[in-house]
């Protein structure tokens, strides 16, 4: 299926068939260099990250770091350490949040993990074979997946992990030396994002495999084997394993959509070049066995994981732009030198797009949050935000409520906060005030009415956000901020439910 090659990288020297690099050294430096570091392009055209999940992480971040301090927090909030696969980015806030404060190192990290996540596709292939060559720079195009856009922020940054510990995997000799390493980093990574564990593994036993290619290959990666006792301890406690409503059409779509964020024909054009950017590498053999059984393996994941896993959402759709991913860093093809100048446009070209959008959405966030001034510290607020499930790309704002929670000590309705699952949770009668509560199902230009806004009835303030134009309001309720897209209004009485 796929072509064997040398077993051993070429780690940064050349072989007799392949030189050194697909590019003269010095621009090839540079432009590695650049295309790393734009990665980061989106954060520069916006005042806040424009990733959904960002602000409700942000705001158990600025909770974890309180302690407790503040009575508002306190009385709604409490957060509880447990050992788990999905707490990267959180225990790296330890540190950095005391040091920076939860914002500035929030924001750090969010900046650098797409740099991170870039610059690991780069030292793969560098590492396979000597050189940058068309995989890696169409493997850029992945980057900025719908995880990324999303915000996934543990596991974004565990796939960083995963291709620099690929690379150490690659670079050191089979023995105890790096059996003993793997296992510290196997739990490390593990303990970033459990899929991002997985895929590890998954591209460790594809290296193997293609070097061996006996039964030796399945017990190559024992060292990053210790994690699964606490997986199915995970899996016992506040665990999941469905596949949701129509599992064939979401399996469908998630392909379609793989690299979903900026318009449905740029995103679907993207993936058909990668697609057929492997299919034809396969078709001539130039497909890498090393990176190209990880692909494959990958890819039948996708089918086979289920969409909730563990506790988590989206546990089959984050893997398909890592398939694609692999599939291009397993292209191992010699291509004219301007075809190398030509082929990163996409990557920089879907950058332009992400960054228009960040910079049109970082607008409107930045005209609804002065609303929060309006508001006393320990306010309760129902966040409402209009979702039309038939829409080409996610929502950047649907948890902009969670803003709240860290300029006012609120307590709003958008954090994730499941109890098995999540470290954060919610006190007493507020236990059910939590995402998707703030989602409310409608059609594009159709006037949203809060008239029974169930959240409402937990709440002093109804804050809306959203492109529908508003609709009714709670009885009785008063708006005393307007912003383009976006209201605050006070509630006059608990809303009974419908």
């Amino acid at each position: 299926m796929v072509e064997r090659r040398s077993p051993k990288p070429n780690a940064g020297g050349s072989s007799p068939s392949t030189p050194a690099t697909a590019l003269p050294r010095q621009a090839l430096l540079l432009a590695v260099l650049a295309l790393v570091l734009l990665a980061a392009m989106p954060f520069a055209f916006a005042v806040r990250p424009q990733m959904a999940d960002y602000p409700s992480h942000l705001a158990r971040y600025y909770i974890m770091l309180d302690g407790g301090h503040s009575a508002f927090l306190a009385k709604y909030y409490s957060f509880k350490w447990a050992l788990q696969g999905n707490m990267g980015v959180d225990l790296l806030m330890v540190p950095l949040g005391h040091l920076l404060g939860a914002e500035s190192a929030a924001y750090m990290i969010a900046v650098l993990t797409p740099v991170l996540v870039a610059l690991g596709i780069m030292t793969v292939e560098w590492t396979l074979r000597g050189r940058v060559g068309v995989g890696s720079l169409l493997a850029l195009v992945t980057v900025w997946s719908p995880a990324m856009a999303m915000g996934f922020a543990n596991f974004s940054l565990s796939l960083a992990l995963v291709l620099f510990a690929f690379v150490l995997w690659m670079r050191m000799e089979p023995g105890f030396t790096r059996a003993a390493l793997f296992v510290p980093i196997g739990m490390v990574v593990w303990l970033c994002h459990s899929a991002g564990w997985g895929v590890l593994g998954v591209m460790v036993f594809g290296y193997e495999w293609h070097r061996r290619h006996s039964w030796r290959a399945f017990l190559a990666p024992w060292p990053l084997f210790v994690p699964f006792l606490l997986v199915l301890a995970e899996q016992r406690v506040g665990g999941t394993f469905l596949y949701g409503t129509h599992p064939l059409k979401f399996k469908t779509d998630m392909w379609i959509k793989a690299l979903d964020g900026t318009t449905p024909l740029l995103d679907l054009f993207s993936v058909v070049v990668l697609a057929l950017a492997v299919f034809l590498a396969f078709c001539f053999r130039k497909i890498d066995g090393r990176m190209g059984w990880g692909a494959l393996l990958v890819a039948l994941l996708t089918i086979i994981v289920p969409r909730h896993l563990g506790g988590g959402d989206f546990a089959d759709l984050r893997l398909v732009p890592v398939a694609l991913m692999l599939g291009c860093l397993a292209i191992d093809a010699r291509v004219p030198r301007w075809l190398l100048w030509v082929v990163p446009l996409l990557f920089v070209v879907r950058l332009g797009m992400f960054s228009a959008e960040w910079h049109s959405q970082s607008r409107r966030l930045e005209a609804a949050l002065p609303a929060l001034e309006k508001v006393p510290q320990g306010a309760r607020i129902a966040f409402a935000y209009p979702y039309n499930p038939l829409t080409w790309s996610s929502s950047r704002l649907s948890h902009a409520g969670s803003y709240a929670t860290v300029y006012r000590d609120a307590l709003v309705n958008s954090h994730f906060a499941i109890p098995g699952v999540h470290m954060l949770r919610l006190k007493g009668e507020y236990a059910h005030f939590i995402d998707p509560t703030q989602r409310i199902v409608v059609m594009p230009g159709v006037p949203v009415n809060l008239s029974h806004f169930k959240p409402a009835a937990h709440a002093d303030y109804l804050w809306y956000i959203g492109e529908n134009p508003l609709g009714k309001l709670p009885p009785g309720a008063r708006v005393i901020y307007r912003a383009s897209g976006s209201a605050l209004a006070q509630l006059a009485k608990p809303v009974a439910p419908r």
